[in-house]
């Protein structure tokens, strides 16, 4: 004997008011639970290890040696030369790259940092060298 099935397939609708509900009260209690906090420095760009840009502005090198040694370009100068000598480059489309030694203390580079930001000097970036260029 062969009995009938009595079942229907309803067809329902999912009610997007409560998700979207649920989402923007969401969105509201992180918007004002985390904290943004900005912590005061000095802001650089780095440069990346895959990719190069093409830099419109005129580059200037501080090399840093690793007994803290500063160098403009080729030309060893004193942290007070350098920032006389950052003035006169402040005006324009200028970047400045610092390329310090790996041993160089920490505190030398911000320094110099602080000296270019001081020289009016908002580019700057520190030269690194990708991995897999290592010895």
């Amino acid at each position: 004997m062969k009995f009938k099935r009595h079942y229907e397939i309803f067809k329902g609708q999912i009610n997007m008011a409560p998700l979207i509900d649920v989402v923007l009260q969401q969105l509201i209690y992180f918007m004002l639970t985390s904290s943004f906090i900005m912590q005061p420095g000095i802001k650089i760009q780095l440069p990346t290890a895959v990719s190069t840009d093409r830099i419109e502005e005129k580059e200037i090198f501080i090399n840093v040696s690793a007994e803290g040694i500063v160098f403009l370009g080729e030309k060893q100068v004193s942290l007070k030369q350098l920032e006389n000598s950052l003035k006169t480059f402040s005006s324009g489309n200028v970047i400045v790259i610092i390329k310090g030694d790996q041993r160089t203390p920490h505190g030398r580079i911000v320094k110099i940092m602080d000296i270019a930001r001081i020289a009016g000097i908002s580019k700057i970036a520190i030269a690194t060298m990708p991995e897999s260029e290592l010895p």
